[in-house]
C-alpha cells in the first residue's frame, strides 16, 4: 500500500487532485483509515491515476475521463476518438468564426454570405436513427460530431445501410447564452431496433424550401444568413413554415473541399395558397 504522498508523486498528480477524484469517485483509495482519515492506495491503481492525469491535460471533464474509463480498453479508446474528434471540429468551427468575424471588419458594409437561389423541393417519408440533446452554440458542434459516429457505429453494427448524409433539426434556437433541443438524424434502410439514447422514428413526407451552402459558410455566425434567406423566400412566396428547421449534410461533407457545396438550410413548408 501507499500513502497519498508516495502515490501522488509516482502519479503525477497532487493531493488535491486525488482527493478531487476520490470525491468525483473517479479514483477512491483503496483503504481509509477510520482512526486519522489518512488515504491509502494500491500500486495497481498507479496506471488508472496517470491515465486520468493525462486526459486532465487534455482538458477532458471528469464526466467524460469517468466515461472513458468506464469499460475495456478497446471502448476506451472509442470514446477517446469521438470526444478528440468533437474537440477538433469544436476548434474549427471557432477559427471558421473569427475568420468570418475579421472579414466583416476589413469588408465593412459588404454583404456576408454570396447570394444564391432559395428552391422548393418535395422530401418523402424518411426513416431515421436518430439522439436528441440540448446545447447551446459553444457545444454544438462538438455534440453534432459525437452523435452521428455514435448512431453511425450502431447502425453498421446492426447491418443498416446509412450512406445518405445526416440532418439536425432544431426543436429550438440554439444560441451562444441559452441551450435547445437538437436532434441529430441519419436516414437509414434495414431492421433496427432502438437502443439507449438512439431513437428509431419515421420523418413525415413534406415540401421544404432551401438554400445550399458550402463548409466554410456553415460557421456561427454566418450560417445565420443562410436561414434569412429561407425565411425570407418563405415569407415572400406565401408558403408559412411548417417544422422546424434543419441543416442537412451531405455523406462525408468534411472531406469535401471547404469552398464547395456541402450543406443544404431547409424549412418544411406547406403548399402555397392559390
Amino acid at each position: 500500500m501507499l500513502t497519498i504522498s508516495e502515490f501522488g508523486r509516482r502519479a503525477g498528480l497532487s493531493h488535491k487532485a486525488l482527493r478531487l477524484y476520490d470525491v468525483s469517485g473517479l479514483l477512491a483509495p483503496a483503504q481509509v483509515d477510520p482512526a486519522n482519515g489518512y488515504r491509502r492506495y494500491d500500486e495497481s491503481q498507479l496506471e488508472r491515476a496517470r491515465r486520468i492525469s493525462v486526459l486532465r491535460q487534455l482538458d477532458m471533464p471528469l464526466t467524460t475521463i469517468a466515461e472513458v474509463l468506464a469499460g475495456t480498453d478497446e471502448e476506451a479508446l472509442i470514446r477517446l476518438d469521438r470526444w478528440w474528434a468533437a474537440e477538433e471540429a469544436t476548434t474549427a468551427a471557432r477559427r471558421a468564426t473569427l475568420g468570418y468575424l475579421r472579414d466583416r471588419l476589413t469588408r465593412s458594409g459588404t454583404p456576408g454570405l454570396a447570394p444564391r437561389p432559395v428552391l422548393a423541393r418535395d422530401v418523402p417519408a424518411t426513416k431515421v436513427a436518430s439522439i436528441r440533446v440540448d446545447t447551446d452554440q459553444q457545444m454544438l458542434v462538438g455534440n453534432l460530431v459525437t452523435c452521428t459516429d455514435e448512431i453511425m457505429s450502431y447502425l453498421r453494427s446492426c447491418g443498416a445501410a446509412a450512406d445518405a448524409g445526416s440532418w439536425v433539426i432544431f426543436h429550438g434556437a440554439v444560441t451562444p447564452e441559452a441551450e435547445a433541443t437538437v436532434e441529430i438524424c441519419l436516414p437509414f434502410d434495414g431492421l433496427v431496433d432502438p437502443s439507449g439514447r438512439i431513437g428509431i422514428r419515421v420523418e413525415p413526407a413534406h415540401r421544404e424550401a432551401y438554400c445550399t451552402i458550402t463548409m466554410d459558410e456553415c460557421a456561427y455566425p454566418r450560417i445565420m444568413l443562410a436561414y434569412d434567406l429561407v425565411y425570407d423566400w418563405a415569407r415572400a412566396s406565401g408558403t408559412p413554415d411548417a417544422g422546424p428547421p434543419r441543416e442537412i449534410y451531405r455523406p462525408d461533407c468534411h472531406l469535401l473541399p471547404r469552398d464547395e457545396p456541402a450543406v443544404d438550410i431547409a424549412l418544411p413548408i406547406l403548399e402555397r395558397n392559390l
